[in-house]
């Protein structure tokens, strides 16, 4: 994949606010802080397009990023952050819940995870959730520079076991830190973008 250009599209928090269904969509979803905007970020080869912060719960809107004028990578509100109300956490619920249920163009929604942590329960219900709608054919588990190369297999394990993933070739370890647009996750975006 050539990135010829990439930008913030829109950033919405209800489907009146959402850009037109004319471009097909990937979503990211997870937990406050695991690392979406990063992982965006070196798909694109990009420092800042989507906003990363040290503080978790940062991404509380649905930020749509265009590329090549062709799709979206679609950035959702992190969530599972424990220092929000209630009442913000089921704000979130909704935004995401909303987005999910009524994109016509939404192609694939992936799950991204720390590989470091064994998956909350956030993240079982967020990937049970996937799976129920037909998404889920891969998922990207960050950080992967934070852990000794050998120690791999044993943490990616330890998430196909908490979230009941039937082929451990679906969960792909990923550095930000380390890789910038890796050529063979692009082959499995442009794969799904194509169906």
């Amino acid at each position: 994949m050539k990135i010829i250009s990439s930008d913030l599209d829109r950033i919405a928090v209800m489907k009146s606010q959402y850009p037109s269904e004319d471009v097909a969509e990937i979503a990211f979803a997870g937990r406050s802080n695991v690392g979406k905007s990063s992982f965006i970020n070196s798909m694109l080869n990009r420092k800042n397009l989507a906003r990363t912060s040290s503080k978790p719960g940062k991404t509380r809107t649905i930020n749509f990023y265009i590329v090549n004028d062709e799709f979206r990578l679609v950035d959702l509100p992190g969530y599972g952050y424990a220092q929000v109300s209630k009442v913000e956490k089921e704000k979130w619920g909704h935004i995401i819940e909303e987005y999910l249920t009524q994109r016509e163009n939404l192609k694939e929604v992936v799950l991204v995870v720390d590989i470091r942590h064994a998956p909350s329960k956030d993240d079982v219900t967020m990937y049970n959730w996937i799976k129920h709608f037909g998404y889920g054919n891969f998922i990207i588990a960050t950080k992967a520079d934070k852990i000794k190369k050998n120690q791999i297999p044993k943490h990616l394990k330890v998430i196909k076991e908490t979230l009941g993933v039937d082929d451990i070739n679906k969960i792909i370890p990923y550095s930000s830190e380390k890789i910038k647009m890796d050529p063979e996750m692009w082959k499995k975006m442009e794969k799904i973008l194509e169906q």
